[in-house]
């Protein structure tokens, strides 16, 4: 019988406005990364004969999947090309199938072996990880969550939540001073040593048991989070999705729109726009935004409109920076909130104002945001953050022809680094010298010296 042609693959592949033999090369490269040596002889011809309808076996459709999902900068899934969903989809929701405990035992334990966390800091970022469960998988993970058995004999009441949340609280507050590269490791073998066996424990009550089950998602998003700012973006990937799963068994609609928060901020970064705007959009939608407090409805806000700015979406972005401003208005001071939200403050908002003001054109709105984000940061609990709004103060004025500017502000954003192991701002003094490049050699002392002082954070800061 004549196989029936794949339309939705032809489609897909149209779109990326590549040749076959470019998708081909483009496929060898992903399967080298994740080790699938028997795909490694992956040809134009395979290609074609997918085109025409033959179904591929194996890694091969999860790997098509990436490939065209970086090309296209947004998650692509085996249905959306036409594949069927035996063995593939299988491969694609493995994450969000695996046993929970299962997971964060491994994925704790790959980061602090030493062999396992080298070959998981070199895996490339993906894209095609990005792709959401749908509404059947988070309606159902509560019950999931209450029906697993016990894994230990360990009683679990709210001693351990406090645990839990105090030293979360403890590496966050780290990371904003020092940065994510410093510490990280402490965080993860807490979470194997301790999270882990409260997860896997016996719950005093059902009240606890969900209590325990945020607190333990606030710790591995954290550990997410510090593995990006270290620059270990699939690293932090997989702890963002892990963390989104216990939110989703907690039933913490609130604490999953700022864990997909933090997925759009990442991908936004990356250069994945669509991807963005997708999970930016999730983390309002199932009550994530109407049940959460003002203050944190502002975070989700303002992440999306950078992710929108980014994807061209200007009135929508413009939008949503006004109802993040809002939003932020509304939070009082005694307001009980989450205490994953204790950063975001004035400064972050126009920092994350200037970010998309820039991603939209506007350099003097966004010169002017970053100047109210310095002027109203704490410098000394926010390190990190000072330090890179000031990074990218300096770039935009630059960008504006006025170095001189941008050199003095370097300055301050190279006093803010001192201490700070951060892939973001190693990520800042890349782009001083970047810029300064052309300034090299000419006798310019002020160019000159900021040089030499990002050149030196640089082998610092591995």
């Amino acid at each position: 019988m004549a196989r029936e042609r794949n339309v939705k693959l032809a489609d897909a592949i149209a779109e990326t406005g590549w040749s076959q033999q470019k998708v081909a090369a483009a496929f060898v490269r992903v399967a080298a990364e994740v080790g699938a040596k028997e795909l490694l002889g992956t040809s134009r011809s395979h290609i074609a004969m997918w085109v025409a309808g033959t179904q591929p076996s194996g890694r091969a459709p999860l790997i098509l999947c990436e490939t065209l999902s970086r090309r296209l900068q947004r998650p692509i899934t085996p249905a959306e090309i036409g594949f069927s969903v035996l063995g593939a989809d299988a491969v694609a929701a493995s994450e969000w199938n695996v046993d929970t405990l299962t997971a964060l035992v491994d994925l704790g334990r790959s980061d602090v072996d030493l062999e396992r966390r080298r070959l998981l800091a070199g895996a490339a970022y993906s894209v095609g990880g990005l792709v959401l469960p749908g509404p059947q998988w988070w309606d159902e993970a509560p019950q999931r969550a209450k029906s697993r058995p016990a894994a230990t004999s360990r009683r679990v009441g709210a001693a351990e939540v406090s645990a839990v949340r105090e030293m979360t609280e403890f590496f966050s507050r780290r990371d904003q001073r020092h940065g994510g590269m410093d510490g990280r490791t402490a965080l993860y073998q807490y979470l194997v040593d301790d999270v882990a066996r409260y997860v896997g424990g016996t719950f005093t009550s059902d009240g606890t048991r969900r209590a325990l089950l945020a607190a333990a998602s606030e710790a591995v998003y954290v550990a997410g989070w510090m593995s990006f700012d270290a620059s270990r973006h699939e690293a932090a990937r997989r702890y963002f999705t892990l963390a989104l799963k216990l939110a989703a068994e907690a039933d913490d609609a609130p604490l999953a729109g700022h864990i997909l928060r933090a997925m759009a901020h990442q991908a936004t970064d990356l250069g994945h726009p669509g991807a963005a705007v997708d999970l930016a959009t999730a983390s309002v939608e199932r009550k994530r935004y109407t049940l959460a407090t003002p203050r944190e409805r502002a975070l989700l806000g303002v992440v999306q409109a950078r992710s929108l700015a980014a994807d061209g979406q200007k009135r929508a972005a413009i939008a949503a920076l006004l109802r993040a401003e809002d939003d932020l208005a509304a939070a009082d001071v005694g307001d009980e909130e989450p205490s994953r939200v204790w950063f975001f403050q004035r400064a972050s908002l126009a920092h994350e104002t200037a970010r998309t003001l820039w991603t939209l054109g506007d350099l003097d709105g966004a010169l002017q945001e970053f100047n109210n984000s310095v002027l109203t940061r704490k410098a000394d609990t926010f390190s990190r953050t000072h330090a890179v709004t000031l990074g990218y103060m300096g770039a935009v004025q630059a960008r504006k022809g006025n170095v001189e500017a941008a050199c003095h502000t370097w300055a301050q954003a190279l006093d803010a680094m001192e201490g700070v192991q951060s892939g973001r701002a190693r990520e800042a003094a890349v782009n001083m010298r970047r810029v300064l490049s052309p300034f090299r050699n000419r006798g310019i002392s002020v160019a000159a010296e900021i040089d030499e002082r990002a050149k030196a954070v640089l082998e610092r800061v591995a």
